[in-house]
């Protein structure tokens, strides 16, 4: 294979992540990343100014680009060569931020999912959460801004908790009506946020074991993998639940993703040219 760019796109519910990477064989170079928050805007056109951000920044020429690949909400991305399912890119991903991993737990503004996955970022099997919003990004920004709290602050609250309250589980509209009325009975905002992260890491922990993944790393993705708090009582609650998983994060892991997506599409386009090859 010789040494080729490729781009990786991924439209999610709350961000368009980009990355750029240079790839020939087994070297694989990150050359550059860009997210936006979309914040009520057209998430393709974010898409492609994102792009071109990170094209400007490496000085690397549009058509010198030899595969663009989407994930995510982006499979209408016009400039995209081709469009690969998020739960593929997620485990590519997740692998390619941190080779021990062998399942994946995707956390974003909507849903979440858990991801099995082999030493390559092949995926085995998966499970979304259900359709309530309570395990979701989403849910904990409406949380935060109901108690006047920045959201980079919600995990290190949380770690400081010292009598976490309980938490519905089963609804966002009843787990919000919770946390009213524990605000009108005085209680912390730590001890409220311990008490969500504990609810949704039961979920998830559980949500693990069904999918088989029983051992090893699971690497968080997505945008609550930066939270803290949810980390912490996610790790609690697989020794709660018997599960021989421990969960880890990275610096960059909202760019999964698109890391995977782009590491997809260097891969397709090897096949792609190997086959153009053979007809010739």
């Amino acid at each position: 294979m010789s040494e080729i760019v490729t781009a990786g796109i991924d439209i999610g519910s709350g961000c368009v992540k980009a990355v750029l990477f240079r790839v020939d064989g087994e070297r694989i170079e990150w050359l550059d990343k860009e997210v936006a928050r979309i914040r009520n805007r057209d998430p393709f056109q974010l898409a492609g100014e994102a792009h071109e951000a990170i094209l400007k920044r490496t000085g690397v020429a549009r058509e010198a680009v030899a595969y663009v690949a989407s994930t995510g909400d982006a499979e209408a991305l016009k400039f995209a060569t081709g469009h690969f399912y998020s739960m593929t890119t997620h485990g590519r991903g997740a692998v390619f931020l941190n080779p021990k991993a062998r399942a994946v737990l995707d956390i974003g503004a909507l849903n979440g999912r858990a991801i099995k996955v082999d030493g390559s970022g092949k995926v085995s099997s998966y499970k979304m959460t259900s359709q309530c919003a309570s395990g979701s990004g989403q849910f904990l920004e409406n949380i935060a801004r109901y108690l006047g709290i920045a959201q980079d602050e919600i995990g290190t609250l949380s770690r400081q908790a010292d009598n976490p309250e309980k938490v519905s589980s089963i609804c966002a509209v009843l787990a919000e009506t919770d946390v009213i009325n524990m605000v009108s009975r005085g209680i912390s905002a730590s001890n409220i946020l311990k008490g969500i992260h504990v609810s949704m890491a039961v979920r998830l922990a559980k949500l693990l074991k069904s999918i088989g993944a029983s051992e090893g790393v699971v690497q968080m993705t997505g945008g609550l993998a930066l939270d803290v708090g949810l980390v912490a009582a996610l790790n609690e609650a697989l020794v709660q639940e018997k599960v021989a998983l421990v969960a880890e994060s990275h610096p960059d892991a909202i760019f999964a993703g698109a890391i995977g997506a782009a590491l997809w599409g260097a891969y397709r386009h090897e096949k792609l040219a190997a086959l153009e090859t053979m007809a010739a």
